[in-house]
């Protein structure tokens, strides 16, 4: 069997040098080997070698018998791996417990910037995670999927979670409001929405692209004053689409799918110039977006 560069490498990431990766590739091929051999295989020193291959048996890699001369044979890859993956779940359980009992953030009362779906959807399980007395959201069909678990752990726990919704959602035991915008804005707005205020001392807000892979915008921030803002304005939209549903409301008008000002006609690429135009917009809608 030819010897590949590329699979040499492999075990590069997980702590080995290269001298033991290709030493253990090397078994793989052909097993049981001597030092000597090994070491007329790779290229390398005797007394290299030698160092390399203890350095395997000390890792569980490697497994060497008391004749002499010496015999080495590899651990199944699939019983090697298995030891790497216990070993690295061990010290980042060990590493994880450290570091928490060192952190301790403060209240910076700042803006950050989310710069990708990952980090955004991980903020935002940690937002919910730390949630201790009120949770509000505004999301899209495809973000309350992948933080359903979070939002009903929440729930479970005793926190007042509730939010407006895109599309039914009956079998939550938390609070929940379809937005009566929702063809509109299922039609318009440009990606998936994301809004979370939690205690009303955190807010994230993203908006996900259209095809659910990118993160278009969003920020997080621990500024109370943001958090409130935020917090009145999505719990005045709820109550608003909640008595939509039951009857009229004449502030209905001020909302921000009704009254359509340019900010929105702009982002949706509505056309018309004025309130009064035709913007193509539902006029008895109610906000489902940010107000």
């Amino acid at each position: 069997m030819n010897q590949s560069p590329d699979s040499d490498a492999l075990l590069l990431p997980f702590g080995f040098t290269e001298l033991e990766s290709r030493l253990y590739c090397a078994l793989l091929r052909q097993a049981p080997a001597t030092g000597y051999k090994l070491a007329r295989t790779v290229g390398k020193a005797a007394a290299n070698t030698y160092q390399a291959l203890a350095s395997l048996v000390q890792k569980g890699a490697v497994i060497g018998d008391e004749s002499e001369p010496r015999s080495f044979r590899p651990v199944p890859p699939a019983e090697l791996f298995a030891v790497l993956r216990q070993g690295f779940s061990t010290q980042a359980d060990a590493a994880e417990t450290q570091l928490a009992a060192l952190y301790a953030p403060p209240q910076e009362d700042r803006l950050y910037q989310l710069k990708n779906l990952p980090q955004a959807l991980e903020r935002a399980r940690s937002l919910i995670a730390g949630a201790r007395e009120t949770l509000l959201f505004d999301l899209f069909p495809t973000p309350l999927l992948q933080l359903r678990a979070e939002l009903d752990a929440a729930h479970a726990r005793g926190v007042l979670v509730g939010g407006t919704t895109y599309a039914p959602l009956e079998d939550a035991a938390f609070s929940n409001v379809m937005s009566p915008g929702t063809d509109f804005v299922s039609q318009r707005w440009p990606g998936h929405q994301i809004t979370l205020i939690a205690d009303a001392r955190e807010v994230l807000v993203a908006l996900v692209a259209p095809d659910g892979q990118t993160l278009r915008h969003g920020f997080w921030s621990d500024s109370s004053y943001l958090a409130c803002l935020h917090h009145a304005g999505l719990s005045a939209e709820m109550r608003l689409a909640a008595a939509l549903q039951g009857g009229g409301d004449p502030l209905q008008r001020f909302g921000l799918l009704v009254s359509a000002p340019p900010g929105l006609r702009t982002l949706t690429h509505v056309p018309g110039a004025g309130a009064d135009e035709d913007a193509d917009i539902d006029r008895n809608a109610a906000p489902g977006a940010r107000a």
